[in-house]
């Protein structure tokens, strides 16, 4: 493992990104923000990248009232105008793309092409998007009374606030505020304390095209603590969806605080994504995804492959090979080309992760790669060989520990699969069409994504995300995710010189 000086200063000039930067914007930066200053480390090295001067409450609160002026008027720019000005800002990111991956992969510690990727999947949500811009379609329904039109529409909702995770800094923000603001919603983003700089980043692009239409207040940001930012937030009955992704315990209260005022929300918590191979399943495949699954983003994806069952008949030649290749792992700087693995977070991270190790061997699971710390908050990516009954497997440890699990018969696996509490990601590797198809069916997974012959990593933006049980159930990007974003609205118009009453109800003055 080797640690290199990164090109920080000339990413950070490229993005506008200042020594000290505000930490609130409507559009017009807050020139000196109330909350105190906070820095940005590079966890790879410990080096601060920036100061940010964080928002206190009144500046969270005038953000708020000039984010409600602004939705008054763009809720009355027609969808396709909204779509074309998001085209724009994903014409921005791809012009900024090398850059601002970068600075992903330099805040958060994922490698460099996952960083880009990152970067790559907001620019295909924006793409996305513009087309759903001419598709926010509603319904016509035939009436029961005579010279009646009965239709429903759909209108934006106001405030849609965004509190994202340290470990996708700035495409979980895009999968709900591209898909927000075509629908005609202004955004309210409270990013992670671990990555601020990334968010400052994309607000500064997205004022800038903004701004060449004489509009502000569409993309608005709030950086600050969890009390009072994050908790004032959703508190407010003026953010009538909040969506959050996080912890499962956090999750709940932000779940218990918005239902609470009659508010949504939309929850993407913990993922303990399982893998079940058979015998017949094609290694080449299952090795390639198990590598990214488990080890990508040092284990810090809310999809990571966390559990693999192997059927008694492939488990010895795959745990080989895992074990090989675990051990063949590149660590180091992320921004180096031949990395492979990248930092934790921060030490706290790892300390979890410690603690992880030291009751997986208390529990009686055989660690068969990796476990150790090294300097800084680099780890070793972990091999496990557990039982089944282990209490632990129903845990997330953030970090990147894969438990190995050989399994006689499918129904077997597939009841070890789903006896956890959080329905994340799932995969199954065979060649078996029955296999497959049970996998997939009523008494299969139940999880909210499940795969043939492809990890639980890399989702893409068509479909909807999220899962079920204590991932929340929320669902985000692709499908008709963006329904969570507006109100529908039942409309009935009575053409004719009659006023017959539904359900054959006869009402005489």
């Amino acid at each position: 493992m080797r640690t290199t000086s990164n090109p920080v200063p000339e990413i950070l000039e490229k993005l506008h990104i200042e020594p000290v930067n505000s930490g609130a914007c409507y559009g017009d930066w807050i020139a000196a923000p109330s909350g105190g200053e906070m820095d940005s480390f590079n966890p790879a090295t410990g080096e601060p990248l920036a100061k940010i001067m964080m928002a206190g409450p009144q500046d969270y609160e005038y953000v708020v009232e000039c984010a409600r002026e602004a939705f008054m008027d763009w809720r009355m720019v027609p969808a396709p105008k909204r779509g074309e000005i998001v085209r724009e800002i994903g014409n921005e990111l791809r012009a900024h793309q090398a850059d601002l991956g970068a600075l992903v992969t330099l805040e958060m510690g994922k490698i460099l092409p996952e960083g880009l990727g990152e970067v790559q999947e907001m620019i295909d949500i924006a793409d996305f998007s513009v087309g759903l811009s001419r598709q926010l379609y509603g319904l016509t329904m035939h009436s029961e009374r005579p010279g009646h039109r009965m239709y429903e529409q759909w209108h934006p909702l106001g405030i849609v606030g965004v509190i994202s995770a340290f470990n996708f800094p700035v495409a979980v923000w895009a999968w709900n505020a591209m898909i927000a603001a075509v629908c005609g919603d202004c955004v309210l983003w409270r990013p992670s304390s671990e990555t601020p700089l990334a968010a400052i980043a994309v607000q500064k692009i997205c004022n800038r095209v903004l701004e060449r239409h004489g509009l502000k207040g569409v993309f608005n940001l709030v950086i600050g603590p969890s009390k009072p930012i994050g908790e004032t937030l959703i508190h407010d009955p003026r953010i009538p969806l909040v969506s959050f992704t996080g912890s499962t315990e956090v999750g709940r209260h932000v779940a218990e605080v918005v239902a609470h005022r009659l508010g949504r929300s939309i929850l993407e918590l913990g993922g303990n994504n399982g893998i079940i191979a058979t015998d017949d399943a094609n290694p080449e495949l299952l090795l390639r995804a198990v590598l990214f699954g488990a080890v990508g983003t040092a284990g810090q994806r809310c999809t990571t492959t966390r559990r693999l069952f192997l059927q008694r008949g492939i488990a010895p030649r795959i745990t080989e090979a895992l074990v090989s290749a675990y051990r063949q792992v590149r660590i180091g700087d992320p921004i180096e080309p031949e990395t492979i693995m990248g930092p934790l977070v921060n030490r706290r991270a790892v300390e979890d992760m410690m603690d992880g190790i030291k009751r997986i061997r208390e529990q009686g699971g055989e660690i068969l790669s990796g476990g150790e710390r090294m300097m800084g908050c680099f780890v070793q990516p972990t091999l496990v060989r557990a039982r089944p009954d282990m209490p632990i497997l129903k845990e997330e440890i953030f970090a990147p520990i894969l438990y190995l699990v050989e399994f006689d018969d499918l129904d077997q696996a597939i009841h070890w699969h789903n006896d956890v509490p959080q329905g994340l990601s799932s995969a199954m590797f065979t060649t078996s069409l029955v296999s497959a198809e049970t996998f997939l069916s009523h008494r299969g997974s139940d999880c909210g994504i499940a795969n043939i012959n492809i990890g639980t990593s890399g989702a893409e933006i068509g479909g909807a995300f999220g899962g079920e049980k204590d991932t929340g159930g929320g669902r985000e990007s692709g499908s008709d995710a963006w329904k969570a974003y507006m109100r529908r609205q039942t409309n009935t118009i009575n053409w004719s010189t009659q006023l017959p009453l539904a359900q054959g109800i006869q009402f005489q003055v």
